[in-house]
């Protein structure tokens, strides 16, 4: 059969079990072998009648048996429901139900199951044989994706989604992510995820499946902590086949811009669990990033206690310096600082240092761009923003950053198309009111102001103490001369700040082209300021 065997047993119970045996002496074989120079089976298991003429055999049991092997994972054992029910309790194997598959040729469907248990992973321990420790940052291992399609040919894009999310994690420098060699062990296998946990040394799993109809094709996604069994995100993508390429990476950048978040918050629960005087840098800074993220003002105080006693505890620890930097910036950005270029000005000195400690950190350079715009240094501005997306292309905020700085500097349109990316990466942020106010000022710059008005009335929504939502929405609503809501927008931002004058608007509206400071200015008139 050139590169596959036929062989026929007189047992259904010999033929899983050598099937078994095989394959676990193929894992065995392969370990310290490069992944390139190994050999791995698929098997298929079926039982049935089949013609035997001199030296060959054929027919439908061979042909179902031959359809199962494509539907076997690499390194993996696929039987039917007959082989099953005879087998069953008298080999050394746990099965899967992996339900009814229609396959080519074949007209009615065929049960299938997977046998669980031909490989027994153990990356929990090393060559001395002692357990992994579970690193000091937030550690994720992304299991292959299981193929739900019935068509073994999909195979390869299950699998292309699970690489690219594996890769698309590991450019966060905050995550310890598993190498796919490793994760990969698990592929065609029933797994324990408190099991994998231990195995691998990791506190969360990425499991997922694929599964495809026709053109349309329906991926799920759960991610899952491994000490409790809980389920932390669950997500599923729906697309369509006819550009596979770029259903992939649209679906491989949602799910990596949704997982970085959702394990910084279960980060930020577990360390709220410990005992302050238990902490470590690290567990201080993400302590930190707890009392950043209700974005007050009380808040950004205690974050900044917590960062400087991280580095107090680690001077080298780059994210406990781009924390630090992140409560000068907000302190400027929210108008809460009584000396607002201080605070730009030292949010600048901190963000840079965090970068000299660290030029991989993705949120360093996020506030090196956000206060050199605000400082109008735009080449720089555009050079951090460019940076941070380059360093982490699925980071929300360096989106939101990148766009913001787009809109400032004459590009409002890209700006939008980085606006709308950072909320489809991550629309459970909690930054997720000043993303839209970002991409309120984008709409705003290019003169689109039916979608500035709707960007902008979900801004108050969702922060009504925020004054420069109700700004922007009062300016947006005058300039399509809907004066009873620009009014009405108006009031409410003065009550947020009754001494909104012409320097504050000008600090607040870096324009790289006074036409466009113009532009902002005439809408501020025509919504009631006296500038």
């Amino acid at each position: 059969m050139g590169d596959g065997a036929l062989v026929e047993f007189a047992s259904a119970v010999d033929a899983v079990a050598c099937a078994v045996k095989v394959q676990r002496g193929m894992a065995e074989r392969s370990q310290g072998v490069a992944e390139n120079e190994r050999i791995t089976l698929r098997i298929g298991v079926n039982l049935g009648d089949v013609i035997i003429e001199g030296e060959d055999i054929y027919g439908e049991g061979v042909n179902i048996a031959a359809r199962l092997q494509g539907l076997a994972a690499p390194g993996g054992v696929s039987v039917s429901g007959k082989v099953h029910d005879e087998v069953r309790g008298k080999v050394e194997a746990a099965f899967e139900d992996q339900g009814e598959k229609n396959v080519k040729n074949i007209a009615r469907p065929i049960r299938v199951y997977a046998v669980t248990s031909v490989n027994q992973p153990n990356a929990r321990r090393d060559e001395e044989g002692e357990t992994l420790a579970l690193p000091s940052k937030p550690s994720i291992a992304v299991l292959p994706f299981d193929n739900m399609s019935g068509d073994a040919e999909q195979e390869y894009f299950s699998d292309g989604i699970a690489e690219d999310i594996i890769t698309g994690l590991a450019r966060f420098r905050d995550l310890f992510v598993i190498a796919r060699n490793s994760s990969f062990t698990y592929k065609g296998a029933a797994v324990d995820i408190k099991r994998v946990g231990r195995d691998l040394g990791v506190s969360y799993v990425l499991e997922g499946s694929v599964r495809k109809a026709g053109n349309r094709v329906r991926i799920t996604a759960q991610l899952v902590e491994t000490a409790t069994g809980n389920h932390l995100w669950a997500e599923k993508y729906d697309g369509d086949l006819s550009d596979i390429f770029e259903l992939q990476d649209s679906i491989t950048a949602n799910v990596v811009g949704a997982i970085e978040p959702t394990l910084f918050l279960a980060e930020i629960e577990r360390v709220r669990r410990k005992h302050p005087d238990n902490l470590d840098a690290y567990e201080m800074c993400m302590r930190g990033w707890a009392h950043h993220t209700e974005l007050n003002r009380h808040g950004l105080l205690e974050a900044r206690e917590c960062f400087l006693r991280a580095i107090e505890l680690d001077e080298r620890l780059a994210q406990a310096h781009s924390g630090l930097a992140g409560t000068h910036f907000w302190e400027f950005g929210l108008d809460w600082s009584t000396n607002p270029e201080h605070s730009l000005n030292e949010a600048l000195r901190v963000a840079r240092h965090a970068v000299k400690i660290d030029e991989f950190d993705a949120t360093a350079h996020i506030w090196v761009g956000f206060t050199s715009l605000f400082s109008k240094n735009f080449d720089v501005a555009l050079a951090s923003a460019d940076r941070a997306v380059e360093l982490s292309p699925s980071n929300a905020l360096a989106r939101s950053c990148r766009g913001l700085v787009f809109g400032f500097t004459g590009r409002p349109e890209e700006g939008v198309e980085e606006g709308r990316l950072a909320l489809r990466l991550s629309p459970r942020n909690w930054y997720r009111f000043l993303f839209l106010h970002d991409l309120a000022c984008c709409h705003y710059a290019a003169r689109d102001y039916p979608a500035a008005v709707e960007a902008a009335a979900k801004v108050v929504a969702l922060n009504p103490d925020y004054f420069y939502g109700h700004q922007l929405h009062a300016m947006s609503c005058a300039q399509l001369g809907q004066t009873e809501r620009a009014h009405a927008a108006f009031l409410e931002a003065q009550r947020l700040i009754p001494n909104f004058d012409l320097a504050l608007a000008k600090e607040y509206a870096p324009y790289m082209d006074p036409a466009d400071l113009e532009h902002e200015l005439d809408g501020l008139r025509k919504a009631g300021w006296v500038l």
